[in-house]
């Protein structure tokens, strides 16, 4: 299974976030116990395409299934990089 990761870091890395979704949810839906990881990969993913909400929301799950994830660290960098663009939103 871990292949399968690797080549779909891979994708999200090249660019092809959409592919590397579509492999992602059918990981999930084959094999559950790796859905922590595959989870985390998918807010990476959708990160890359700059879809904040997605990335998010994958994040938590991860967290959800694995409180160790690295997703932890990246739900707190997006929330980051949203409150830094978004702080006039805050502060008015």
């Amino acid at each position: 299974m871990n292949n399968r990761f690797e080549a779909v870091r891979d994708l999200i890395k090249e660019g092809h976030t959409q592919e590397a979704i579509l492999q992602l949810n059918k990981l999930i839906s084959l094999d559950p116990d790796t859905a922590a990881e595959a989870y985390y990969l998918l807010g990476n993913a959708y990160r890359k395409e700059g879809n904040w909400q997605y990335a998010l929301n994958n994040y938590q799950e991860a967290i959800c299934l694995n409180p160790e994830s690295p997703a932890q660290e990246a739900y707190r960098m997006v929330m980051d990089i949203l409150n830094f663009y978004n702080k006039d939103m805050f502060n008015q």
